[in-house]
Parts: C-alpha cells; structure tokens; sequence
C-alpha cells in the first residue's frame, strides 16, 4: 500500500475499524472451532474424550500467552507485537488447512491459541493507547465485537457445511480477515488519536502501575469467565436431561446475543462503570437460582436473556476500570487480565463437568454461581482502600 493511501487511512482515522475486526475473528474463530468440532472429529477419528481435550488445549494456550507475552509486548511495543501475532495466525491458519494429521492439527491449533490470545489482550491495549479520551466508550465497543463474532460463526458453519464444504472453510475465513487486519493496522499506525484528558488524573497518567487494582480484575474476571464456560458447558445438557426440550442450543446463541447491547451500552454510560459492574456480579447468581429453581424451558430461555446482559457487560466493565491502574504498562494490565480469564476458564470449567456427575446439573449452577461472592468482596474492598477507592467514584 503507497504512502498517499497510508496517509488517507490516516486522516480518515480507520485504526478503530481494524482494531474491531482483530477481536471479531477471535470471536468467530472461537465460536467456530467449537462448532466445527464434531467434524473435526470425525475427520480424525477423534472420541469425544479427545474432542474435549483438543477444545481445553486452546483454552490452555489462552491462559499461557499472556504470562509470556506480556511484558514482551510493552517493551517492543504494540504494532510490532500485533503485526507478529498476525503473521502467525495467518501462518498457523495456513498449516491448519494442510495438517497431514491429528498431531499436526492439535500443534496448530495450540499455537492459533497463542496469536488469538495475544491478540487479545495487545490489541484491547493499542486501543485504549490510541483513544485515551474515548476509551470506555470503544472498549464497550469493541469486546461486544467478540460476542458478536461468536454468535455469527456457528451461523456461517453450518451454512457452509450445508453446502457442501470442509470445516477447513473456517481457516480460509480467518486467514483471510487475519491479511486484511494487519494491512489495515500496517497502514494506518497505532500513533494516539486523542489527548490525555486532563481528569485521569497526573498520578495515572504518569505511568504509575497500581497492582492491588489490576488483580482485583483478575480476580473479577477469573470467577466470570469460569462461569460462563460453566454455562456454556451444561445448558445444553440442562435442556435434554432436566426440561426435556431440544431448544439448549438456541438458549445459549441468546445468551451471548445478550452481551452485545450489554457490552456497547458499557460504553455508553462509562461513568457509572463501577456500579454497573457491581450490579451484575450480583444479578448473576440470582438468575442462575431462578434457572436452577425453573422447570419450563421457556422460562430459562427467557432468563438466558438477563444473564447474558449481566454477563456481557462485566469484560468491558473490567478492563475499563483496570486501566485506571494500569499506568504506561497497558498490555501487562490486559496480558494479566487475560490470564485470569484462562485460569478461571480452564479449572473452573473442568470443575463443572465434575459437579455436573456429582451434583447434577442444578446444583453445578447454584455452585458455580456462588463463587461471585469472590469478585464481590473484592470489588467492596476497593471503596475501602484509599489507593483504590477512586476506580469507584467515575
């Protein structure tokens, strides 16, 4: 691309445009290896056993990209680190297509979860470095993005399964978005769009990294994240075996089209982030008491549409408020974040599927729920502790 076209993109300022598109692919891919499981599986001859432990290898690769990459990318910094990680997945999509076997595939898909992980966290970073003014409001914006991402793709699955194709169509459409991000990004720079406003504050904008307020996002995003893989995990099953209906699937797409509104109307209303977070640690578990509690799948199918508000708007609640604290070191706060979400993901999920065997499904939920108590107390801290307690008052 010449530099009368980069200068074009620039004074057009389209950063935002290809920022969104690298977390709506990782939405998508997300969403779509999951929905693409079962013919991956029988491709490769795979067990369910195996399938479940090729879809947790991801979720292992999510949790360890940020505790390597992290400080890495704030000191090569963010377009060099964003430009590697799409090299990469284009490259993984690449070997994806051409895996000759299942160890060949299981390697490239533990490595997609590398770059899509990376991506995550650095490009959330590169945004809020790039829109300081207007951060609350894009990151709404953009993590909405992820979710939408994820209800689309099991839409485009089985649309092109019905027609006839491999689940390698999957791969093509990721590599495809993955060249247009990184010439999008390439071209127009990740130079900052917009001033410090004054109010964040000259400690905060000096580059003070505050430890105590970024881990109590983790903490926040540890039980959150574990949850929803919790309820992606059983819903399904809940609706066959408990409410004798076949609907669970369709409950689940509603819960994550929920989150959309729920993470851009975050954006909206960036002043009252705080609460609004407190609100929905606490509205979870009782709309998971009245699901437990429900014998009529329409009702649950209706409750799926509370809960996926409350969950949708806890991601860009977190991160918002987190980066109050994060100083200049804005993809070690996210890259931190990040892993949570992958611990909480991962143990948290294996922990449902054995409470699933031993308490049946409804307790798992009431269980699953009462781990918020974990978030809330901590967010409650914050007002007590002066050195934090200003994330509270936006």
């Amino acid at each position: 691309m010449g530099i009368g076209q980069a200068k074009s993109l620039r004074g057009r300022d389209t950063l935002w445009v290809f920022l969104f598109l690298v977390i709506f692919l990782n939405g998508f891919e997300s969403g779509g290896y999951q929905a693409s499981l079962l013919s991956i599986g029988e491709s490769y001859g795979l067990s369910m056993t195996s399938m479940g432990l090729y879809a947790a290898l991801e979720l292992f690769a999510d949790m360890l990209a940020p505790l390597l990459l992290g400080r890495w990318a704030d000191r090569v910094g963010k377009r060099l680190s964003i430009a590697v990680a799409l090299v990469l997945q284009a490259l993984c999509c690449v070997e994806l297509l051409l895996a000759p076997s299942r160890e060949f595939f299981l390697a490239g898909m533990f490595l997609l979860g590398i770059t899509t992980s990376t991506l995550q966290f650095v490009t959330i970073a590169a945004l809020a470095d790039a829109y300081p003014a207007s951060k609350e409001r894009r990151i709404g914006y953009i993590t909405s993005m992820y979710a939408f991402g994820a209800v689309i793709s099991p839409l485009a699955v089985s649309l092109y399964l019905g027609l006839g194709l491999s689940w390698k169509a999957l791969f093509v459409l990721l590599g495809i978005g993955t060249i247009v991000s990184l010439v999008g990004i390439h071209s127009c720079g990740l130079h900052p769009r917009e001033q410090i406003p004054a109010h964040r504050g000259p400690k905060y904008a000096a580059g003070a990294f505050v430890l105590a307020g970024v881990l109590t996002f983790c903490v926040v995003m540890c039980v959150y994240v574990g949850y929803e893989n919790g309820f992606a995990f059983f819903v399904d099953t809940l609706f066959a075996t408990e409410l004798n209906s076949s609907t669970g699937k369709f409950a689940l797409s509603l819960y994550w089209a929920a989150m959309i509104p729920a993470r851009a109307l975050v954006g909206h209303h960036a002043k009252h982030t705080y609460r609004i977070l407190l609100a929905c640690i606490i509205a979870i578990p009782c709309a998971s008491a009245l699901i437990a509690a429900a014998n009529s799948s329409a009702l649950v199918m209706l409750l799926c549409i509370p809960l996926g508000l409350a969950s949708g708007a806890i991601y860009p609640c977190s991160l918002s408020l987190s980066l109050s604290f994060a100083g200049n070191k804005t993809a070690t706060a996210t890259g931190m974040i990040t892993t949570a979400t992958g611990i909480g993901g991962f143990a948290l999920t294996a922990l449902a599927g054995f409470l699933a065997d031993a308490c049946g499904m409804r307790m798992t939920l009431l269980i699953m729920a009462a781990f918020f108590v974990l978030p809330l107390a901590a967010l409650l801290h914050m007002q007590r502790d002066p050195q934090l307690r200003s994330a509270t008052r936006n």
